[in-house]
């Protein structure tokens, strides 16, 4: 879990909150990594990504659900946050067109890459999320 009473707690929440991309390592069957760039939201303790239907991440995690989320280093090595936690698929969990909060983050993303929200939401319709049991370097 994050203490956010230390310096380093505080600090990689805010690396959470304000990083655009993370790299999302789940294992394959055959037990090799897959590391894929994702967009993400640090919310209410857990990390929420939407993912299209049928990624190889989706069948990674329905067998094994033990995922890592890395953040890129940006201070020569000293800078780097590694959550590792199990994942599940949210179900329940409202589109990214409905999400305020990944909107804000992302809007100008997602326009970039030519969607409208309502597009993004329709493509990224799978949610997963992230219960973090370690969050280190």
């Amino acid at each position: 879990m994050l203490d956010l009473t230390t310096e380093y707690g505080r600090h990689a929440a805010d690396r959470l909150e304000t990083t655009i991309i993370g790299w999302l390592a789940t294992v394959r069957p055959n037990g090799a990594p897959d590391v894929v760039p994702v967009w993400y939201l640090w919310e209410d303790g857990e990390i929420l990504i939407y993912s299209q239907p049928g990624k190889r991440k989706l069948r990674n995690i329905s067998a094994n659900p033990q995922v890592a989320l890395v953040l890129d280093d940006t201070r020569g090595g000293g800078d780097v946050v590694r959550v590792e936690g199990t994942v599940r698929i949210a179900s329940d969990e409202a589109p990214a067109s409905e999400n305020p909060a990944y909107m804000a983050k992302y809007a100008a993303g997602i326009q970039r890459i030519g969607y409208t929200p309502e597009q993004f939401a329709n493509a990224y319709s799978v949610a997963v999320r992230i219960t973090p049991s370690r969050v280190g370097r």
